[in-house]
């Protein structure tokens, strides 16, 4: 069976849309899911189904956590293989861990926007696209950084959700399990 990663943008942020991992969980379980892993409070889950990684299977996972939770979330899927994909096109390579995010996007921006885009990036920080992910380097720390996941998901038009590179690598190794 194909093994999926979700990644659930703004659950457990500044104490909003509050799920636990294990009702989380139990959840993917009732929607027929196995080995069905949660990773760190920020809502990934590692699962097996054999859906096809598609729209129609990210909106499933979404109306049920609507239905379930009260509230609406945006799912974002990836496979293992587009991971390892992500960790091995890592454009800063001498980057700190802690100050290297992956900015996965609901699908690839338009070119035309991405023309005439302006990124409030300041003190070294630096951005590249490769696909449907944006690698964010914020050598000073991100806390007080523009360059945000809300300005790209405004700017680009898309939903997003950001991981840490440490994250990243966290949820390739346990997907590979």
């Amino acid at each position: 069976m194909p093994i999926h990663i979700s990644l659930l943008r703004g659950i457990n942020v500044g104490g909003n849309k509050k799920i636990r991992m294990a009702d989380l969980k139990a959840l993917y379980e009732s929607l027929g899911f196995v080995n069905v892993a949660s990773y760190v409070q920020s809502g990934n889950v590692i699962f097996e189904t054999d859906a096809a990684q598609s729209p129609a299977l990210a909106a499933r996972i979404e109306a049920a956590i609507l239905a379930h939770f009260g509230f609406d979330v945006t799912v974002l899927l990836r496979s293992p293989e587009e991971l390892r994909r992500i960790l091995d096109g890592n454009p800063f390579p001498g980057a700190e861990p802690k100050f290297l995010h992956v900015l996965f996007l609901a699908a690839a921006p338009d070119p035309a926007l991405l023309e005439t885009l302006t990124v409030p990036a300041n003190r070294g920080e630096e951005w590249r696209l490769a696909g449907r992910e944006m690698y964010l380097h914020y050598p000073n720390g991100s806390g007080r950084s523009k360059m945000t996941g809300a300005f790209f998901e405004r700017a680009l038009g898309l939903a997003a959700s950001a991981r840490n590179w440490n994250t990243v690598n966290a949820l390739y190794e346990r997907a590979m399990r």
